[in-house]
């Protein structure tokens, strides 16, 4: 199980703020998008819920712990997959486990284990440019995974994406929504993710909060309703460009 809750978090650059109490919550194994123009302070609320900044005001909470300014304990996977050219796709996937002080040898093993899961098998001894950019991304998403606190024998965590898709060309893009959702579902995964992609927002979301102002602030919530992996034609329904319509409003693209 888990479940994220962000209180009222504020966080300040220079005395002025970038964020406004913000207050959101990501269920067990449900996708939450945050959705929103550029500057609004995304990346910053990304950067607050991982503990790599502390807030001015507010608290992140993991099950009903309190970790506000603790990193470690929540995945973070930042826009490029920032895989090392030099070390081949099973080092680059084993690294956190090598980072926490496991022999080389054993954290092979463990982030072998999974690679079937991830639909990597066949790219062990691969370089990060002998691969698609789809392949590099589940590589990336694995190593995100795997460097949070997450035993190998457990399931769930909590992850956080930010904007994990907009480097993918079109075709290989909803191919890799697919698997993610799979993934998603096989490892009991809890996920918010940054996008700029109105489409891939509804298309992935159980909810979508939009962030809008300067500073940011969550200014709606959107549930989207259609059952997840949604049906092929979705995008071409009424009740589709219902949800598009509603967030063009919200975020003043209209």
């Amino acid at each position: 199980m888990a479940e994220l809750v962000t209180n009222q978090i504020t966080k300040c650059f220079h005395g002025k703020k970038v964020i406004e109490d913000i207050s959101i919550k990501v269920h067990d194994k449900e996708l939450v998008c945050l959705l929103g123009v550029s500057g609004a302070g995304k990346t910053t609320l990304f950067n607050v819920i991982s503990g790599l900044l502390q807030p001015e005001e507010g608290s992140v909470y993991l099950n009903g712990n309190d970790i506000t300014g603790q990193a470690g304990h929540i995945s973070y996977m930042l826009q490029k997959d920032l895989l090392m050219p030099y070390k081949t796709v099973l080092d680059n996937v084993a690294l956190p486990f090598i980072i926490k002080g496991v022999p080389k040898k054993i954290a092979r093993q463990k982030a072998l284990s999974y690679f079937i899961q991830f639909g990597l098998q066949g790219t062990e001894k691969k370089y990060p440019n002998q691969l698609s950019g789809g392949m590099r991304q589940r590589a990336a998403l694995l190593r995100t995974y795997l460097s949070s606190h997450v035993k190998q024998e457990d399931k769930g965590g909590i992850a956080l994406l930010d904007e994990p898709f907009s480097a993918l060309d079109t075709i290989t893009k909803s191919g890799i929504h697919r698997w993610y959702l799979d993934v998603m579902e096989k490892i009991q995964l809890s996920t918010i993710f940054i996008t700029h992609d109105i489409d891939e927002a509804i298309l992935l979301s159980d909810r979508i909060y939009l962030l809008t102002g300067n500073p940011g602030r969550i200014t709606d919530e959107i549930v989207i309703q259609q059952p997840k992996p949604r049906r092929k034609d979705f995008p071409i329904t009424e009740e589709f460009l219902f949800y598009k319509k509603k967030i063009i409003e919200t975020l003043g693209a209209l």
